[in-house]
């Protein structure tokens, strides 16, 4: 039986730990992943949507027009109930430019001091979008529900995983391995969806 050709996909994300995470659920699949890197220097798409479907989109398209390649984009961040839903789509650029994990951590954490444990609650969302020949191809989506906690715990992972605890794990998103990771975020279940969605557009 003949092997399935490889479709090129792009994935709009100059963060290593995003495309770590992208590729490790996507493995196996008949693709040749490409990363922004990869290419030739493109315009920025402004990531100015007031809703993390709004960017994905956006990104998903832009990149995808530019680089006339099927592109991968997500928009992804952090809800925290206390802060009325910020930092939200800004979770990147929180703390302002340019973007810093410790700058970030360190303004949630200050605009939480004196919040009781029990109304530190969150969620991390993702939206990944999938656009090429001029459209939309494919659109999912995962939330995961934790607590913010104080002190940073792990090492694993990146952004305001440190800071994210899952209760029934009683762990934080950083102080899981990788594949567990996967398992459970908000990026593992829009990618897994994902993933079903290509093996259906790549049949």
């Amino acid at each position: 039986m003949p092997q399935a050709a490889r479709r090129s996909i792009l994935i709009a994300t100059t963060n290593r730990g995003k495309l770590r995470e992208i590729t490790a659920v996507m493995e196996g699949l008949p693709v040749e992943w490409i990363a922004l890197g990869d290419l030739p220097p493109m315009p920025e798409c402004a990531e100015d949507a007031d809703t993390f479907e709004g960017n994905a989109e956006k990104k998903a398209r832009h990149y995808a027009r530019l680089g006339g390649l099927w592109t991968l984009a997500d928009d992804s961040g952090l809800e925290v109930d206390a802060l009325g839903g910020r930092p939200g789509v800004h979770s990147a650029r929180f703390a302002g430019e340019p973007k810093s994990d410790v700058r970030n951590n360190a303004r949630l954490i200050e605009l939480l001091a004196g919040v009781p444990a029990e109304r530190r609650t969150a969620r991390f969302r993702c939206v990944l979008v999938l656009a090429g020949d001029g459209r939309v191809l494919a659109r999912t989506a995962g939330a995961v529900e934790g607590i913010i906690v104080e002190e940073p715990r792990g090492t694993n992972g990146f952004g305001y995983d440190p800071h994210f605890l899952i209760p029934s794990m009683g762990r934080t998103m950083a102080e899981l391995p990788p594949a567990e990771k996967n398992r459970i975020s908000h990026r593992g279940q829009a990618l897994r969806a994902m993933r079903d969605a290509l093996l259906r557009l790549l049949a």
